[in-house]
């Protein structure tokens, strides 16, 4: 029988690794900078090209390495952080596996210069694809400066599947952010095409902070600090009021060491209980110091998940630390007895006749399906009570026992899933013709007289619309309906570059995170097409000139384009087109939401231009737009 199982030679063993430790630009990004910190540096330097696709570079002033350490360092396994087996349980450093040179030196194009301070050459070493091409003295300053280009040149099934420049530089600057908070005391630098992104001076822990989330984080920010014997936690947690529908701005360090975990985040957010708004994220940055023996760092690759020797009393540690810092500075829930509730705001009056039958109407598709109907001169009011024309004593205890069942609805809370205004809007002033204004119109004429064809839509909860048809009934879901509508509209601006922008008496700034002003400003171009008049303004600030007239005083702009930011952000994994990406955050940052009142008659102008639109019963997330209800159901439920 012929042997077949063979030994993989150290270029092809060293592909399969590189796919498990680096994944992407970002990946080889966090195991270069935690290099240099292993080497004591205190100025690291980030240059990027092309999103990390071109050129990642690594300069540092650490303890530099001998021309043996050098060409040793891209061997696999090689490592100068532990010794034995039992270091593995006492890790105080960044790396410790000796994987991540070998690994990226045989999926990209490798050039290293270092030396040490006791030298007066250093080494300079170019590899390509686990090949040594180059190994010579050189000239350089003390330290250690890395070069890594074209990566994934020689494995074009993994350089494919990169994601566009904006998602690869997102990844990249969130590396580069968990490195500089976790390590306050060292200079970080980042550069991207040129252009200095990060300049962050050795400082505080609240400073970097303030760093590397922007000058506008300081007011949001409650100090936590607790010790005891094993365990000691300091760090800031976000207000309430400033918790965001998206995460992102979450970090656990332990050690020093950027860590993910579900389970200590769950900790947060109950630490908080109700005060937080719903489906939001609150910010924080927890540092947590514990002893090394009590942590199994040596679970993934990454490095980004641990084991604690006692993971529930670090849950119970960090949820009493943080309620105690909330309520040492005041932090408390606060209760308006004076708002209006949206159900009793908008609560549906009928007018049951004793000798009326039901109607059923259909849902008009064409001008001639549209059937008749009486018109109601019953006034209508949003807060009246159930009437009845009847006058006999039966059905006035028919009305009081109805009265008794409907009891208690207006103190319905409003719905969780978004931030509630109980005021009525207006949707965008955009006309849009249907069949039922076309038919209403013709019959005016004819008749000279106005004839109702199909009852009004109403409201329920604020939130959903109903509208009856000939086999039932259709509910609406208000915010993606809107969603819908606003979306196409959007998309059609940015291809007719059409959208009217209304400006700004008083032009505001606003400042935002270096992260936030990069994707703004790669972005802006395009946004200013849908209305927006937006300009830069110095470091990470801008200048709101004008918005989209259809927005004007529905929305403060600051937070609408804090909204578009988040939005365009969640949407960045998905592939799509920068457009379409643009008008998805734009149509879930501007649309209605739940809980809004709206009136019949808008209502009817929501219906109208959600059927105008080219896919009404899905919104651009996914999410369904329309239910259809049958009457034979109905009836069968009721009958079981």
């Amino acid at each position: 029988m012929v042997d077949r199982i063979q030994l993989l030679p150290d270029a092809i063993a060293n592909q399969i690794a590189a796919g498990e430790v680096i994944q992407r630009p970002a990946s080889v990004v966090k195991e270069l900078m935690e290099n240099a910190i292993d080497a004591a540096a205190q100025n690291i330097k980030l240059i990027i090209k092309d999103s990390g696709k071109s050129l990642i570079q690594i300069i540092d002033d650490g303890i530099g390495m001998s021309e043996t350490d050098a060409r040793m360092a891209f061997e696999r396994h090689a490592t100068s952080k532990i010794r034995t087996a039992q270091d593995l349980f006492k890790i105080t450093s960044m790396g410790f596996r000796g994987e991540a040179l070998a690994s990226v030196a045989a999926i990209a194009q490798v050039e290293l210069k270092t030396r040490a301070a006791d030298q007066e050459l250093g080494t300079r070493i170019v590899i390509e694809g686990s090949e040594i091409k180059v190994q010579e003295p050189c000239q350089c300053a003390k330290g250690t400066s890395i070069s890594i280009k074209n990566l994934f040149f020689n494995v074009p099934a993994r350089r494919k599947f990169l994601k566009s420049n904006t998602v690869e530089m997102r990844h990249i600057m969130e590396e580069f952010q968990r490195i500089a908070l976790a390590n306050e005391d060292i200079f970080f630098s980042l550069h991207h095409n040129n252009t200095e992104v990060f300049h962050l001076q050795a400082a505080n822990r609240k400073q970097r902070i303030i760093g590397v989330l922007g000058g506008n984080t300081n007011k949001k920010l409650v100090p936590v600090e607790e010790k005891t014997e094993i365990l000691e936690m300091d760090g800031y947690v976000g207000k309430p009021t400033y918790a965001k529908k998206t995460r992102g701005d979450q970090f656990f360090f332990v050690n020093k060491r950027f860590i993910k975990s579900g389970y200590l985040h769950h900790a947060v957010v109950t630490a908080f209980e109700e005060m937080l708004p719903p489906d939001t994220h609150p910010l924080y940055v927890i540092y947590l110091t514990i002893d090394p023996d009590l942590l199994d760092i040596n679970v993934h690759p990454t490095k980004q998940q641990i084991k604690f020797d006692d993971e529930k009393l670090i849950y119970k540690f960090l949820r009493v630390a943080i309620r105690h810092a909330l309520a040492r500075y005041g932090i408390m829930p606060s209760l308006d007895f004076d708002q209006e509730t949206s159900f009793a705001a908008n609560r549906i009056t009928p007018i049951i006749e004793p000798n009326d039958a039901p109607t059923i109407q259909t849902f008009p598709s064409r001008m001639e399906d549209i059937p008749d109907e009486k018109e109601s001169n019953t006034s209508k009011s949003s807060q009246s009570t159930f009437s009845f024309s009847s006058s006999t004593q039966r059905e006035k205890n028919n009305q009081r026992h109805w009265e008794t069942a409907f009891e208690g609805l207006d103190i319905f809370d409003q719905p969780d899933n978004e931030t509630t205004e109980n005021t009525s809007i207006n949707l965008p002033a955009v006309t849009i013709e249907s069949s039922w204004n076309d038919e209403d119109n013709a019959l005016d004429d004819k008749n000279k007289s106005f004839t109702k064809k199909h009852k009004e839509p109403y409201q329920i909860h604020a939130s959903y619309i109903i509208s009856q048809i000939k086999s039932g009934f259709l509910v609406i879901d208000q915010q993606y309906a809107h969603e819908r509508i606003l979306y196409e509209r959007y998309l059609e601006a940015l291809e007719q570059q059409q959208a009217v922008s209304q400006k700004q008496l008083f032009p505001r700034t606003i400042e935002l995170s270096t992260m936030e002003a990069t994707m703004l400003e790669s972005i802006r171009e395009e946004i200013n097409l849908l209305g927006f008049d937006i300009t830069p303004f110095g470091q990470n600030t801008f200048v709101i000139n004008g918005i989209p007239a259809e927005l004007t005083g529905k929305l403060d702009e600051m937070e609408l384009i804090e909204q578009l930011l988040e939005q365009y952000r969640s949407h960045l994994d998905l592939k799509l087109d920068i457009k379409e990406n643009i008008a998805r955050s734009m149509a879930r940052s501007s649309a209605i939401k739940k809980g809004q009142v709206l009136s019949p008659k808008e209502m009817q102008s929501l219906i109208d231009q959600l059927f105008a639109c080219m896919q009404p019963t899905k919104s651009p997330s996914g999410k369904n737009c329309i239910l259809t209800f049958e009457l034979d159901d109905l009836i069968k439920r009721f009958n079981a």
